[in-house]
C-alpha cells in the first residue's frame, strides 16, 4: 500500500484563526490537535476544527503545498476552504 500525505487547515470558527499543517495520519494527528497534545499554535490559539485537507503520494510535493499555502494571502485560503467547504464543518466526523 502506497504512504498517504496530507495537507490540512484547522480553523479555531468560521473566518478565524487558521492552521496549516502536514502529516501522514490525518486522523491521528487532528485527533491530537481536538485533544491539545499538538503542542504550539494550535493550541494556543485554540484551532481544532478540520475544514479543508488534501491528499498526496509524494512526501516532497506535500510539503512544497503546504508551504505555498504558508505564503497565500489569507483572502486565498479562505477560498480555498469555501471552495471545497462552504459552511466551514468540521470535516474530522468524515475522515473518522
Amino acid at each position: 500500500m502506497d504512504k498517504e500525505f496530507y495537507v490540512y487547515i484547522l480553523a479555531s470558527k468560521q473566518n478565524g484563526t487558521l492552521y496549516t499543517g502536514i502529516t501522514s495520519n490525518l486522523i491521528k494527528r487532528i485527533w491530537q490537535h481536538k485533544n491539545d497534545l499538538a503542542e504550539g499554535f494550535s493550541k494556543k490559539y485554540n484551532v481544532k476544527n478540520l475544514v479543508y485537507y488534501e491528499v498526496h503520494s509524494n512526501v516532497e510535493n506535500a510539503i512544497a503545498r503546504e508551504k505555498r499555502i504558508k505564503k497565500w494571502r489569507r483572502a486565498w485560503k479562505l477560498r480555498l476552504i469555501e471552495e471545497k467547504n462552504p459552511d466551514w464543518k468540521d470535516l474530522y466526523e468524515e475522515i473518522i
